[in-house]
């Protein structure tokens, strides 16, 4: 990107929050995800990377080979649309940069074990004296109180400690884990919901302040019942397979070419349903005719199930879809190669192309869309410092022999 000679190029980027600059000190998912939503939203985006231990979500699959270099699809899905700088936090002159960027910066992310930051001199007391509009977002496996603070986390960490994997799986099998890293992401979006709060806050009285996110308390918040049924009856959530706790029918069912998901329940959609198969009489069956009895555990196996199954399995996923239409809740149960070319996707432009080097590849798009705004094209992630000359030379006014000086000494 070529350099700019004002202000401008911290609202580089169309969006609402043009104009907003932001700090990224994290890596891999937990931090990446919510800094490229901001992102993504416009915000002037600068990664931080330690100048020889870059992120190590670059060498995680898969690559494109790019000019003899294998290029990381991952991180780029996740660091789209920022500027990168290098910065040596351990370094006194580091530190001093880091400072320099603060003052001029609305918002920094970072994803260290809490204290971390502390220890090096750039905790949010010591940014908060340099930048009192500051926010500071702390993503972390347990916060930054409490007993289990200072303890290491990954994804896992948050869905083990949150209560999700206890209740995920088959009844008759050991917990499962949710097939993604549901820690970090969870964590990423209300890190960057607290994120916008936060600023919104400062705009308005000039006070920064902490954002403190969690997994552990991020995965909690995604038990739906679990923590009500225990508060009130004493009830722990256990592994149901595809089953609702108390809602049926409502769940995954075999069919010609597959599965799909059916959650027909109410007396209106499942009158409708027993139409749509041709056997209206089964919407007034006294043993089924209302939802309170298809609630009851037996009758559903014994007897909304069955005719569940036997209705569907003369079908294909795309039969049964367009039967159901816009009248019942029934969805195809897809692979991800089938969500991609899925035309409704496509319509919602929630597929985007990204360059990772000469290549464009297709990556998950922005799911807020807003009324007022057209979607930018997406940039590439950036090398590690691509951007060290633009940002320091504007953000902290570095001339070229110092920058020299600066990577001599390791700082950048």
């Amino acid at each position: 990107m070529a350099e700019k000679t004002d202000e401008s190029w911290k609202s580089r980027r169309p969006g609402p929050l043009a104009g907003v600059t932001v700090l990224d000190i994290t890596r891999v998912v937990a931090g990446p995800f919510c800094s490229m939503l901001l992102a993504d939203l416009g915000a002037t985006v600068i990664k931080v990377e330690h100048p020889d231990e870059p992120d190590y979500a670059r060498t995680f699959p898969p690559f494109v080979n790019s000019d003899e270099e294998q290029l990381s699809a991952f991180f780029t899905q996740f660091n789209r649309n920022k500027l990168g700088i290098t910065l040596n936090l351990k370094s006194p002159e580091g530190k001093k940069l880091l400072r320099k960027l603060v003052a001029k910066v609305d918002i920094l992310v970072e994803n260290f074990r809490p204290g971390t930051m502390e220890k090096l001199g750039l905790g949010f007391d010591t940014l908060s004296a340099v930048n009192p509009k500051l926010v500071y977002t702390g993503i972390s496996g347990f916060g930054r109180t409490g007993p289990n603070a200072s303890k290491p986390a990954y994804d896992n960490t948050g869905q083990a400690a949150g209560g999700l994997w206890s209740m995920n799986g088959y009844p008759d099998r050991p917990p499962v884990r949710v097939g993604t890293i549901i820690g970090d992401l969870s964590a990423s979006l209300y890190a960057a919901i607290g994120t916008l709060a936060a600023l919104r806050e400062a705009e308005l009285t000039g006070k920064g302040q902490v954002v403190d996110v969690s997994q552990q308390d991020s995965v909690l918040t995604l038990t739906e019942n679990a923590v009500v049924r225990y508060t009130a009856q004493k009830e722990v959530a256990s592994p149901l397979g595809n089953d609702h706790p108390f809602v049926r029918p409502y769940g995954q069912f075999p069919c010609k070419d597959g599965y799909v998901f059916f959650g027909g329940y109410t007396d209106k959609f499942w009158a409708i349903t027993c139409n749509l198969f041709g056997e209206p009489d089964k919407a007034t069956d006294p043993e089924i005719d209302t939802m309170e009895k298809r609630f009851d555990p037996v009758v559903a196996e014994n007897k909304v199930k069955p005719l569940l199954e036997r209705w569907f399995s003369a079908y294909t996923k795309a039969e049964l879809e367009e039967m159901a239409g816009d009248k019942v809740p029934l969805s195809a149960i897809k692979t991800v190669a089938e969500v991609v070319e899925d035309p409704h996707i496509a319509a919602r432009n929630m597929i985007v192309d990204v360059p990772v080097g000469a290549k464009m590849i297709g990556m998950f798009g922005l799911p807020i869309k807003l009324s007022g705004r057209k979607e930018a094209p997406n940039e590439k992630a950036p090398a590690p410092g691509e951007h060290n000359r633009l940002v320091f030379s504007r953000l902290a006014d570095i001339a070229e022999d110092e920058l020299e000086k600066l990577k001599t000494a390791g700082a950048i």
